[in-house]
């Protein structure tokens, strides 16, 4: 007769090991000790084995049975279930071992093998292991969607709007890189598309007038901060380059005989690369920190270690320190004042100006077109657009004549 609840708990072992049959192979066994476990037998290509189910009362004879009858379904499927129990147990090891903060660093070193932009990696690492480090120690099969919008509305809630919506995409990157390596079979971010707040971009502040431009530089000009600061903010005016550009210029990307300085593909925006002509003045500053920092990978070295670029904010807090408020000019807004102006002119190509802002031409012909052309063009721009900041901050009317003396362009 089959096994009942009251017998399995009271079943001693009276001094040696015993077998209480229950039905279909299944009987608890009774070592010795007094230890109790459920077992199996079962008959596999006429070869017989024995399944150690688990031990009681962990599992309860109901939990049995039912592990019982799956051994069975999978006897019936010419499967052997010791076998497949040995895989599961594999798995639930290697599932175990695999965390999320495993795969990330994989992922973050495969962005570096990749030659991804450094920016790139340390914004991937960030949100990874400081916005997303709750998830760090859980196996990547065991995170659902429920998981990961917790800490995504946690972030939103914070504010971060746009960084929210980045983490998403970088998170479901690491999964998608883990089902790439047979780590994970689904990617559940997928299901949160739509579940977080919109971001609605927002126009960088800019100052689009030759006096009010002339009142930054001057603040600029004026400003005692770290040389490498005040540097880039000087360049991030003449060259107008995105300011993730400027704040990770690097040596190696300057030819400063030819006055060009080279921003790679990967740091591109538009992932390609993109050549700058330098003016006469942005040499000249340029020249300056290269005495200071030449043994430095990077032109314009953050004050904590000159391994490291300037940090995301630090050229806007330098201007609200200056008293320029972020509703009135960014460092961004230089290239909204560089386009306003130059277009007021009428002395340049309209394509010119937008191939030296990088902006992606729509047609295919046309940008190739663009990118062949406009050279020389663009090298008188950069320097008129040089000399006209020099003449702006002048405050004297003999300090602007003096300036638009020294002009060079042609």
């Amino acid at each position: 007769m089959p096994l009942t609840d009251i017998q399995v708990r009271n079943a001693k072992a009276d001094g040696k090991a015993r077998k209480l049959a229950d039905a279909n192979g299944l009987y608890l066994y009774v070592s010795a000790a007094g230890g109790k476990s459920w077992r199996l037998d079962y008959n596999f290509f006429g070869k017989r084995k024995t399944l150690t189910l688990g031990s009681y009362p962990s599992l309860t004879l109901a939990e049995a049975r039912s592990q019982r009858d799956d051994a069975k379904r999978k006897l019936a499927e010419g499967l052997d279930p010791s076998l497949a129990k040995k895989r599961q147990q594999l798995e639930a090891k290697a599932a175990a071992g695999n965390t999320f903060g495993l795969i990330a660093d994989e992922f973050i070193d495969k962005l570096r093998r990749d030659k991804r932009a450094e920016p790139t990696i340390t914004k991937n690492t960030w949100m990874l292991k400081v916005l997303a480090a709750k998830l760090l120690p859980y196996p990547i099969t065991q995170i659902t969607s429920k998981d990961i919008l917790a800490v995504l509305t946690s972030i939103e809630k914070s504010g971060r709007v746009e960084s929210a919506l980045a983490t998403r995409s970088t998170i479901g990157r690491v999964f998608r890189f883990a089902i790439a390596t047979a780590r994970a079979e689904t990617d559940p971010t997928s299901a949160l598309r739509g579940a977080l707040q919109r971001h609605v971009p927002v126009s960088h502040a800019a100052l689009t007038t030759r006096e009010e431009l002339g009142g930054v530089m001057r603040a600029i000009y004026g400003y005692e901060g770290w040389p490498s600061l005040v540097a880039a903010l000087k360049i991030q005016a003449l060259c107008f380059a995105r300011p993730g550009e400027t704040r990770s210029m690097e040596w190696a990307e300057l030819d400063l005989t030819n006055a060009t300085w080279t921003i790679p593909a990967a740091k591109a925006k538009m992932r390609r690369e993109h050549n700058v002509p330098l003016s006469h003045q942005a040499l000249e500053i340029i020249e300056r920190m290269k005495e200071l920092f030449a043994d430095e990978r990077y032109v314009f070295p953050s004050m904590m270690s000159g391994k490291k670029v300037l940090s995301e904010n630090s050229m806007n807090s330098a201007l609200r320190r200056m008293g320029i408020g972020g509703d009135e000019h960014t460092a961004h807004g230089f290239r909204s004042s560089a386009s306003s102006i130059l277009n007021e002119t009428g002395q340049f190509k309209a394509d010119a100006i937008e191939a030296q802002l990088a902006h992606l031409d729509g047609s295919t012909v046309r940008r190739i077109y663009n990118r062949a052309t406009y050279w020389d063009e663009r090298v008188r721009m950069m320097q008129w657009w040089a000399d006209m900041l020099d003449e702006a901050r002048a405050t004297t009317p003999q300090g602007r004549e003096n300036a638009r003396k020294r002009r060079t362009y042609s």
